[in-house]
Formats: structure tokens, sequence, C-alpha cells
């Protein structure tokens, strides 16, 4: 039977790479055939409708929150300028060196990238971000890179995929805390090394080609707004510091970010306007991630069944490397499988393998969280059909395949870099 759930994994990869269904569908459809495989009965303990589908939706409700209050955060960031002052004060310290100004647009990426992932973090820094890029020779796959690699930067320390991680591997906070703080001097060294290296290895582009940027629809025409205040640039490091340096916990810290955004930008008279518009922008940015992990949670409680464990585990532990040698060797060759929506991506049929591993006791639950982690930095930077690496090349005029193939180099240390203190700190 083991088998057969396995066949029925790949055909749910194939279903979601084929775009046949959307993810968060094949998932839910996956999760309940699993556990129809599994043996487990219609209602009841255990069961399909009780355990897989009620108990699982909403498994995962504190990241459902988490990820909704940063999205909030992300558009008071928006709506309040905050975001596009960041950008232009980095721009205009650069000049026209198009090496500095690409490394203080990585700077406010990793800063936004802290706060909300995804397409929100990249248009945040890049509506700005690239087009100043692109017009002191900054060339445009570069320019779409850097604001990836400076996201990924800001990644280890998004609380919300902390909160994720923590829910969905059983892990207290501290514990992924601990793993991304290991985390994050790969991911920065390899952000520093793409926009140095490639910046020089490309030399200055200067196309004078902003149409290309322009000519395509992209975000609604806004009036443009003024600079925030300089203490309300402190934004994004406040739910950070908070959560980092005073262990508070996750939720209270991105209200709290969320309330020194407001204080510091609005008059109290507009507050109550402001609140309410930005939470509901906030909703609409956070539905589509809600959703996805509404199908995640159900899809881990179809893969912790005791019939899918026991059916799956001697065939898992069969193939899983023990040694911590092979186990770098191995998942760094398998890296690319969390591309394009493949098998090892965590928000995806990922979360399902990693809840696998741990429920069979193959790898120790820190383990796969270093091995997801280390995943995660690749498939939000180079995966050419998520929505942060869609929104960045077409901004900039270039594909997403084009960014892919140099942005991937770079992340693939990175998973490396994790990979190895999993290795030899959870092995």
């Amino acid at each position: 039977m083991g088998v057969v759930i396995l066949l029925v994994m790949a055909a749910g990869v194939a279903a979601m790479l084929s775009r046949k269904l959307p993810t968060a569908f094949a998932l839910v459809l996956l999760a309940v055939v699993i556990a129809f495989l599994a043996g487990a009965p219609l209602t009841g303990k255990n069961s399909v409708l009780d355990t897989v589908l009620q108990e699982g939706a909403p498994a995962l409700a504190a990241t459902m929150i988490a990820i909704l209050l940063g999205s909030w955060l992300g558009k008071l960031l928006e709506e309040t300028g905050i975001a596009g002052t960041l950008v232009r004060k980095i721009v205009e310290f650069g000049g026209d060196r198009p090496v500095f100004v690409a490394l203080g647009v990585l700077v406010v990426s990793a800063l936004v990238g802290t706060v909300t992932g995804s397409a929100p973090a990249a248009m945040l820094a890049g509506l700005i971000g690239i087009p100043a890029m692109i017009a002191v020779g900054v060339p445009k796959v570069t320019a779409a890179g850097t604001i990836l690699m400076g996201i990924a930067v800001g990644i280890p320390f998004e609380l919300p995929v902390w909160q994720f991680f923590s829910t969905a591997l059983d892990l207290p906070i501290p514990t992924v805390r601990g793993f991304m703080v290991k985390l994050f001097p790969f991911a920065l060294v390899a952000a520093l090394a793409y926009v140095l290296i490639e910046s020089r290895r490309r030399g200055v582009e200067h196309t004078w080609s902003l149409r290309s940027v322009q000519d395509k629809p992209r975000a609604r025409e806004r009036k443009p707004l003024g600079d925030a205040p300089w203490y309300a640039l402190l934004t994004p490091i406040v739910p950070l510091v908070l959560a980092l340096g005073f262990e508070l916990a996750i939720i209270p810290s991105l209200l709290a970010g969320v309330l020194y955004a407001l204080v510091t930008t609005t008059r109290p008279r507009d507050m109550n306007r402001r609140l309410l518009r930005t939470l509901y922008g906030g909703f609409e940015v956070a539905a589509p991630p809600i959703t996805l992990f509404v199908a995640i949670g159900i899809l881990l409680a179809a893969v912790n069944l005791p019939g899918a464990v026991d059916a799956l585990e001697p065939l898992l532990k069969a193939v899983s490397p023990q040694n911590a040698v092979l186990f770098v060797l191995v998942f760094t060759v398998l890296v690319p499988l969390c591309l394009y929506r493949g098998p090892l991506n965590v928000f995806g049929l990922g979360a399902g393998i990693a809840g696998v591993l741990i429920a069979t006791g193959i790898y120790p639950a820190v383990a796969v969280l270093g091995m997801a982690t280390s995943y995660n930095q690749v498939f939000g930077v180079a995966d050419p059909t998520s929505t942060q690496t869609v929104w960045s090349a077409q901004y900039a005029g270039v594909s997403p395949q084009q960014v892919m193939v140099r942005t991937l180099p770079y992340v693939w240390v990175v998973a490396l870099g994790g990979l190895c203190v999993t290795a030899t700190t959870y092995l």
C-alpha cells in the first residue's frame, strides 16, 4: 500500500506541474485519497471527515493569522509611504553608482522580507527599486534577482514563516528561531555575492529602456506619497526586535508593528479609516496563502494517520540516507525538486513528505526543519512559478526562467549550507 500512496503523490505532483489542478485543490484531493488508501473510516477517530478534513483544516490557524497580520503590516508599509521612502532614500544615497544602488535596494528588500513574503514584498521593494536600478545601468535580470535575493535574506526572520514551521513540524518557536539565525549568514553572503558578482560579470547596461517596464500594465496608478518620518522607517524591524530580541510571541509582535506604523504616520482622526482600509487590503493579499495553508493542514493530517505512517515507514527508511555526509549529498542533489511546485516544495507536497519523515521517525523534527527551511530559500528566489519571481521578472522586462538561471547557483549554495548545519547539528 505504501507504493500505491507514493504513486498517488506522484500523480498529485504531475497534476500541479501541469496546472490541471490548483495547488490547494490538488493537496486536499491528495489528502482524501491517501486517507482512504490508509484504511481510514469515513467518520470517527482517525477518519477522513472528522480527522483529515475537520481537524486538518484549522491545524495551521496560528500561521494563517500571522500571514494576515504580516499582509496587513505590508499594506500599511505601502499606504503610508514607508516602503517607498526607504527605497528612495537608498537610491538617493547610491547616486549613479549601480552597485551601491543595487546593494541599497537589497537591504530594503531584506527589511520588507521580514514583514511579508511573496509578491507583496517584491512589489513593496521593486516598484521603485527595479526602475531605479535599471536607470543607473544595472542589467534587468540582475535587478529582478536583487529584489528576490534581498527578500531571501529576510525570509529567515519572517515571523509568519517561523509560525508555519513551528506549527507544521510541532516544534517550539525558540527551536525554529535558533535554526533560522544559523541560516541567515548563508542567505546574506549569497545575496551580497549575487549583487557583486553579477554586476561585475554583466557590467553596466545603459539600455534606457524603462519603456519596457512601463508599457505593460502594472499596479494601479497612485498619487505619489511624501516621505514618511524617519522614525516610521523603523517599522520593519519593530516586530523582529520584539520577537528575536525580547522573545515576544509572534502575533503580538506583528500587532505591535501594525500599531507602530499607524501611530508614526497617521493623524488620530484618520487612524480608524486607515486601519480598516489596510486590514481589508491585507485580507485580499493573504487569501491565497491562507487557502494554501488550509490545504497543507489537511494533507498533514492525512499523512499522519496511523495507516499512512505504517505503510510508508519501511519504504522511506529504505531510501533515506542516515549517514550525515550522504544526507548532505543526497538532499543537495535533490534541490531542484523544490522548483516548479515539485515534491520537495514545502508549500506543497513537501509539507506532506516532511510530516511523513517526522511521523515515521526517520529523522528528528529539527533535522526536517533544517531541510525544509533550506529548500525554502531556493523556492522563494528561483522558482519560476512563485508569485514573487514572476512579478519581479515581468516588472523588469525579463522572463522568470532567466531569473532562475541567474539566481539558482547562489541559492543552491545557501541550501547546501543549511543542510551542512543540519547534518552537523542534528544528525
